[in-house]
């Protein structure tokens, strides 16, 4: 692994290796908040870690360049702890195994934490480098914006001085972007009767595993399964033909993230056991056929288990079956503004039935906030209809794009120059932190770009090499390019 800090640019990589060795999960961000403040004041900058752990670090312009607009590079600190469930892994303790892999690096079993590791990476190349030619510089590293944009929505207005937001924080390398979406949790809650589990059943442990998961924002359009829908679909599909009890459900584990397994625990009546596990069999096969090109590697079992002590009674365990079963997820609307641009569109995230509490939690985002909100009340309707408490919290802002940016102009044409094509104009279906930041500094000219990274939030997290140079020679470059104040 420590190969990865050899990689070119080595003074980029060489801090996304240090990275690698902290633990950071979002929420848990203790450590590399210090690693970041000593970073700061080991360079004799001016550092400063505010109320909410947020971490701000000064440089001041090279000579010559002093009257150029100053530039906040911004990336957040924490990462998405995802990994496989045959992988021993602590992400509050236990550094991420990172390799390469030919073009790529990756992570073994794990989330990479390329999202946005590399992006504090390049900006803390920025604060290290001497030989480099830039205006005043800030970097802003944020934290928990994985889990609630705690760090963005916490930020005090008046506290940075810069004129230009450089959101590192995008994973398409040759493309800007000057948008992004607004997003909302979906929170149910229900509480639901428990009786004796009958005798004369067997038990059964249903697993959904293997999919890929991905980001809820990016990765939602390329019809990637959700473990929850598949295993409610065939949940369904059961309490029509089967005497189905319903024991504990798992599902899912992050509101961002598409959920790759789903477990629950059941019980048929004894005559009807041999037939139910071929109904498995036979469900397997339905959605390896369904999914067979983004799905390959998809499972659906049956393990006969020990009994559970209590089930679902019946009349609520329906209810909890059909009302996840109908809850939208994936692409509710495609953009008309920006062609291939989803929308709108709601993740069925999180869905458990533990000790006779039934949760469930959904990530609604939408680059209109007309839409998010039908999608959101749409969504919690279905619950509120069985008796569930719903409610709605986390919402953030999206961005509007400002095709007439300066800084777009700007870094458009310092792309073409160095690489001969003029990079592609985008917005993106994700929460970016520019939304919020953009409405404590109503100031800023706001753009948002990155290495290309592909599956953030999944063990599939990959970041490409050649991509990583790229992005660093168009920062290099673009600091030189910024006009005067």
């Amino acid at each position: 692994m420590s190969e990865i800090k050899d990689l070119n640019p080595q003074r980029v990589w060489k801090h996304f290796y240090a990275l690698t060795r902290i633990p950071r999960p979002s929420k848990k961000e203790g450590k590399v908040i210090e690693f970041m403040k000593n970073f700061g004041e080991s360079l004799g900058l001016e550092t400063i870690v505010d109320k909410v752990g947020n971490v701000i670090i000064r440089k001041p312009a090279t000579p010559g360049m002093e009257n150029r607009k100053g530039i906040i590079f911004q990336g957040h600190l924490d990462m998405v702890p995802q990994k496989n469930s045959d992988k021993v892994h602590d992400f509050e303790k236990d550094p991420i195994d990172a390799y390469i892999d030919g073009e790529w690096v990756k992570a073994r079993g794990t989330t990479l934490g390329a999202d946005n590791g590399m992006g504090c990476a390049a900006a803390m190349a920025v604060l290290e480098a001497t030989d480099l030619q830039h205006g005043p510089v800030e970097a802003l590293f944020t934290i928990d914006e994985e889990t609630g944009m705690t760090g963005a929505n916490e930020l005090e207005p008046g506290i940075l001085m810069g004129d230009i937001l450089m959101n590192l924080d995008s994973e398409d390398e040759g493309e800007l972007y000057v948008g992004c979406a607004g997003g909302v949790d979906i929170n149910v809650k229900m509480n639901y009767k428990e009786v004796a589990a009958p005798s004369g059943y067997t038990a059964y442990k249903l697993s959904v595993t293997g999919l890929k998961g991905g980001h809820s924002g990016m990765d939602i359009n390329i019809g990637r399964a959700n473990s929850n829908k598949l295993l409610f679909r065939f949940l369904n599909h059961s309490i029509y033909h089967y005497d189905l009890k319903l024991g504990e459900v798992i599902g899912g584990s992050l509101r961002n993230a598409i959920p790759r397994e789903s477990f629950a625990t059941v019980m048929v009546s004894n005559d009807q056991a041999v037939k139910f596990e071929a109904e498995i069999k036979k469900f397997q096969d339905i959605f390896r056929s369904e999914f067979s090109v983004t799905e390959p590697d998809l499972k659906m079992t049956a393990e006969k288990v020990k009994s559970p002590e209590k089930v679902i009674e019946d009349a609520t365990k329906d209810k909890i079956i059909k009302a996840t079963f109908v809850c939208h997820h994936g692409v509710e609307r495609m953009s008309d503004a920006m062609p291939g641009l989803v929308e709108t569109s709601n993740n069925l995230a999180i869905v458990k039935c533990q000790n006779g509490l039934f949760t469930v939690n959904c990530l609604t985002r939408s680059s209109v906030d007309t839409a998010k909100a039908g999608v959101m009340y749409r969504a919690g309707t279905v619950f509120d209809l069985i008796g569930a408490t719903v409610t709605f919290d986390g919402a953030y802002p999206g961005w509007k794009p400002n095709m007439d940016s300066p800084i777009l102009k700007t870094m458009q044409k310092t792309y073409k120059d160095l690489f001969g094509k003029i990079p592609e104009i985008k917005a993106v279906h994700a929460g970016l932190e520019c939304g919020i930041l953009g409405s404590k500094y109503p100031n800023w000219d706001m753009i948002s770009f990155g290495p290309t990274i592909r599956f953030p939030h999944s063990p599939d997290e990959k970041v490409n090499i050649e991509s990583v140079k790229k992005f660093w020679e168009f920062i290099v470059a673009t600091m030189k390019n910024i006009p005067e104040k």
